[in-house]
This record gives structure tokens, C-alpha cells and sequence, in this order.
């Protein structure tokens, strides 16, 4: 158990699994809300498994470049119809699922509403996933950026990547998969791989033991 009672973690679309087996042992989850956009993580991206591996669902944004603008202030676009393209893609790979159909409801309603910025979009799916799974921790967003947390606080902002999103996911436990006789036990995916998949037993699955 981790001395610290607060996790600080940058924002997420629909995080990996190793946020959340972290995660757990905290009484608060702080989003950093004063940091500056980076491109390249899971802020507007997030993997999922479909029938030919892993599958990334980027979520676009309004002018593309954001290096320097704070992340409150980054915009979704909707030039594209997205939304429909992603909740397709989530059906496709997990409609055969043992539990897609016990959550499709809570997850569906967010690919129909559009929200200005990715960052109250992330902040909504997180709240979400956080009821779906009984997780008791709160959810606040930082008021103010500091380099170094305090002692209180244990510093997760970007510790996860999509790039090494396996090696990431090494010491967790593995559960069953909708595609694995095809492509093989795929570690760290999206939350939703291993809701969807494990339904009220993910939790179990979020202990840090080595596979065998």
C-alpha cells in the first residue's frame, strides 16, 4: 500500500489497465488540469483489441497543434463523425464479449453527446468507469501545476505510454480475452478490454503478479 493518499495523473481517454491497478490503492485520483497539451500519450488516445490486434481510437482535436495550450482549454473536433467510428470499433471488438451487453448502456450515451473539450469528456468517462467497477476514490482536477508534488501525493503523470503499453502491463494478471485463441494474451489495454471481458470480476484481475 502506498504511503501516499493521492494519486496525480494526467488525463486519459479511457486509461490503460496499469492506471488502474495503480490507482486502487488510493483514496483520490488528482487530474492534472493545469498542465500544457502533450501529443503522443493517452490523452485522446486509447487501445483496445479487436479481431486483428491491437486497435488505437484517437480522438481528434480542433487545429491539431495544442504543445502550448493548457489542456482545460483543448477542443474536440467533430469534422469527422468519430463518435459513431469509435463505438463502432468498441462494438466490433467486444460485442461478443461475456459483459458488453451489461455496460453497452452507461458507454454508449458518451458517443452520442458531443462535449466541447477532451478534458471534461476524460473527466466524465473516468467518474464513469470508477462507478461501473466500485471503486471508492474521489476525483478532483489540480488547481494549481507543481513540478513536485507534495509528500501526500504520489506523481503517475506520464508513467504510461501507448508505445510501450506492454511492457507497461508485464507484472499483471491475465484474464480471458475475446480475441486471444487468435492473437494471444495482449497486456494493458483500455480499461474497457478487461471490463468488458471480466465484467464484476475486472478488480481481481488488477492485482500486480507476475503471469506465468
Amino acid at each position: 500500500m502506498p504511503v501516499a493518499s493521492n494519486l496525480l495523473s494526467e488525463t486519459q481517454y479511457f486509461p490503460p489497465i496499469a492506471f488502474y491497478a495503480k490507482a486502487r490503492h488510493f483514496d483520490q485520483i488528482t487530474i492534472e488540469a493545469e498542465e500544457n497539451f502533450q501529443k503522443g500519450g493517452y490523452r485522446n488516445r486509447c487501445l483496445i483489441a479487436g479481431a486483428n490486434g491491437v486497435q488505437m481510437l484517437s480522438i481528434p482535436l480542433v487545429q491539431g497543434k495544442h504543445q502550448q495550450a493548457n489542456i482545460k482549454e483543448v477542443r474536440i473536433s467533430y469534422t469527422e463523425n468519430w463518435q459513431s467510428n469509435h463505438w463502432r470499433s468498441i462494438q466490433s471488438a467486444y460485442g461478443k464479449s461475456p459483459f458488453f451487453e451489461y455496460y453497452e448502456l452507461d458507454l454508449e450515451k458518451f458517443y452520442t453527446k458531443e462535449y466541447l473539450y477532451l478534458f471534461e469528456w476524460n473527466m466524465d468517462l473516468l467518474k464513469t468507469i470508477r462507478d461501473l467497477m466500485q471503486f471508492e476514490f474521489e476525483i478532483e482536477r489540480s488547481t494549481a501545476y507543481h513540478p513536485t508534488p507534495t509528500n501526500d501525493t504520489y506523481d503517475f503523470r506520464n508513467k504510461l505510454s501507448p508505445k510501450t503499453h506492454k511492457e507497461n502491463g508485464q507484472a499483471l494478471m491475465r484474464y480471458p480475452q475475446v480475441f486471444e485463441a487468435k492473437n494471444g494474451f495482449i497486456p494493458n489495454l483500455s480499461i474497457l478490454d478487461l471490463l468488458f471481458c471480466a465484467g464484476p470480476e475486472a478488480t481481481k484481475y488488477l492485482e500486480t503478479k507476475p503471469n506465468k
